[in-house]
């Protein structure tokens, strides 16, 4: 990630933060892991929420977040343990009752779900590419799921998994309201700190 600055500096300050570190140096993990873009993004909606509706200063920088929120939500995009694409069962969000992945537990104890999407390609149906789709379960009994896409997959580090989830359309924590209503009720440090 640190080698990546481009995509992760702001992820980077927020493992720092969070106090995390160690779960990424030392245990052997599979990190799904959200963009700079998706948590600013984020920071952008609870900015403007926090100003324009609740009349309060702007929030600066993440520090102004507690360490636990980003601990929290950070938490979800871990899976204990090393899994690369191959490992994945096969899901397809159109027959879930013959390919809905596998449900997983993530680092901070929230049922989250894994499949590998086979694409079609020239008509001709799961022939196409595959890529990884990490879920945020809400119910499985109807199968509920909040969806990320992964962007690019398998990246190997000394002690495990790094998937990076597609930028374009994911809000960290899975949904915006999430996190706003998180770092609300969690409190906003403001810029002196208190």
């Amino acid at each position: 990630l640190k080698s990546r600055p481009d995509y992760f500096h702001d992820l980077v300050d927020v493992i720092e933060y969070a106090g995390m570190n160690d779960v990424f140096e030392k245990e052997e993990v599979t990190f799904f892991a959200p963009t700079d873009f998706s948590i600013n993004n984020s920071m952008k909606l609870l900015n403007y929420y926090w100003y324009n509706v609740l009349g309060k200063d702007s929030i600066t920088n993440i520090n102004q977040i507690k360490p636990e929120v980003w601990k929290e939500l950070l938490s979800l995009y871990v899976i204990k343990g090393k899994y690369v694409a191959k490992d994945i069962p096969q899901l397809d969000t159109t027959a879930m009752d013959a390919y809905s992945g596998q449900a997983y537990v993530s680092y901070g104890g929230r049922a989250m779900n894994i499949g590998l999407v086979h694409h079609d390609a020239n008509g001709i149906k799961y022939a196409g590419y595959r890529q990884l789709l990490y879920s945020y379960v809400n119910d499985f009994v109807v199968n509920d799921m909040t969806n990320a896409y992964v962007a690019t997959s398998d990246m190997r580090t000394n002690n495990g998994v790094v998937q990076v989830i597609r930028l374009t359309d994911h809000k960290f924590g899975f949904s915006e309201k999430t996190f706003i209503s998180k770092a609300i009720a969690a409190g906003i440090i403001d810029n002196t700190g208190n």
